[in-house]
């Protein structure tokens, strides 16, 4: 049986409704346990879920929002967490035979903040073997044939054909944004550091922690409610901005980034691409690029060896505690995990810190953009998801956000032949809330009528 077309449910969207006693949590969690029930079986997006305590806790936030008493704006939101990221009251297996059914017997940071927030954890979203390129199984819901990305694929699925409103992810090179572009999600990965990443399997450099949403409200309102409770990473100021959604902000100029995936791209992405600029354009702001800005080109430039260094310095990031597994019980690792590890225990610390000095250095040319342009713009992948489970697809467009430490935004704005596209938006180091702003006026600019 084929399945329906996909919809995304926002549950910011209903707030009014849950005040006013027109709709309640309880309403909201049985759409999407409706929407579980008709995708799931296909798509496979969760490796856990727990029914029973999410009708319990659903006719808690019920009474709450009833009494007018409401934890938070995302009490009684239905949340799926990523399986890298510990739950005191699921299993935490990180996509990988080493964590088989391995329990933490605790919340991870971000997970305690939105419980204190009152939101109902429903299930853990699979993920990559430790979130590297490892498919697990999961199914891109607008074509069970081709793959959801990697390696948020089960989170990014699930809000994508609303099983969820929105549910975490997390990023290092390519896995929050990619997925959300595939499945037709937003997707914010944050500036690094910003949302707290204890008791999470993602410690590494470029690691970040962000939500898959179904707006660009769930997305916010979910960040702001764990970074109001549990802050940023250690050292780390957290994210900055309004407790609301950001106001529209019409920018004064943006940059394309081309990035070095320009020459792999598909041809019908690239036309959404131009034409998007177009309309941009046209609303009388002014798009700068590569060929008429000196610091967009020195960007570019920079960022051609961006791919090569964030995997170099992901992979001595991750020699422990990959030689740990590897040493205790090879089996179970993938060859890939392997392969990575021989070649990252060749590598020295002045490599590393050759690595550090060059990411360093693309930091600062794109810092320096930060007063020129209001916002960057590229696609959100090659093109629409591949056909296939073995491979996630290709990274390439979402490593600068990655290497550069900088917020970003997938806008499920394109469709072609029927799947869906997303326009990426990179923003600031700390400007997360500038990004939404610009983000909400390219939503409003360019969504099909």
């Amino acid at each position: 049986m084929a399945l329906p077309v996909p919809r995304r449910q926002s549950y910011i969207a209903c707030l009014a409704d849950f005040a006013a006693g027109r709709d309640t949590p309880s309403a909201f969690l049985d759409r999407c346990l409706a929407s579980i029930e008709t995708f799931e079986p296909t798509v496979g997006a969760f490796v856990h879920i727990e029914i029973a305590a999410a009708r319990k806790a659903a006719d808690a936030s019920t009474a709450r929002w009833r009494a007018g008493k409401p934890l938070s704006r995302i009490d009684g939101m239905p949340v799926g967490i990523k399986d890298l990221i510990e739950t005191v009251d699921m299993p935490t297996q990180c996509g990988s035979p080493v964590y088989e059914g391995w329990r933490s017997n605790r919340d991870a940071a971000s997970v305690l903040a939105l419980r204190q927030a009152g939101a109902i954890i429903l299930g853990k979203t699979v993920t990559t073997e430790f979130a590297a390129k490892v498919a697990r199984g999961t199914r891109n819901p607008w074509d069970p044939a081709r793959t959801p990305g990697g390696s948020s694929s089960g989170s990014a699925a699930a809000v994508g054909c609303g099983m969820l409103p929105a549910a975490l992810g997390t990023q290092v090179i390519a896995s929050l944004l990619r997925p959300a572009s595939y499945c037709g999600a937003f997707g914010f990965n944050p500036t690094f550091g910003a949302i707290n990443r204890g008791g999470s399997h993602d410690s590494l450099s470029q690691s970040a922690h962000g939500p898959i949403a179904a707006t660009l409200a769930d997305a916010w309102i979910v960040a702001r409610e764990i970074a109001d409770r549990a802050g940023g990473d250690a050292g780390y100021p957290a994210l900055y901005g309004p407790a609301a959604l950001p106001a529209t902000r019409k920018p004064a100029r943006i940059g394309l980034l081309e990035t070095p995936g320009w020459k792999g791209a598909d041809t019908q992405a690239k036309a959404a691409l131009a034409g998007a600029i177009e309309r941009i354009a046209g609303a009388g702001v002014q798009v700068c690029t590569r060929t008429d800005h000196r610091g967009i080109a020195l960007l570019e430039t920079l960022l051609e060896r961006g791919g090569f260094v964030s995997y170099s310095l992901v992979n001595y990031e991750s020699v422990w505690p990959l030689n740990a597994y590897r040493d205790r019980d090879p089996g179970k690792l993938s060859s890939f995990l392997l392969e990575r590890l021989a070649e990252a225990e060749k590598m020295t610390p002045a490599d590393y810190r050759a690595l550090l000095s060059e990411r360093t250095g693309a930091r600062a040319a794109h810092a320096a953009l930060a007063d020129d342009c209001d916002a960057l713009i590229t696609l959100g992948a090659p093109g629409v998801a591949p056909t296939g489970l073995e491979s996630t697809g290709d990274p390439v467009f979402n490593i600068p956000a990655s290497y550069l430490g900088a917020p970003a935004l997938n806008l499920p704005l394109f469709m072609i032949d029927g799947l869906p596209l997303g326009l990426q938006a990179i923003g600031a180091v700390d400007r997360d809330a500038d990004l939404f702003g610009v983000g909400g006026w390219l939503m409003d600019q360019l969504t099909p009528v």
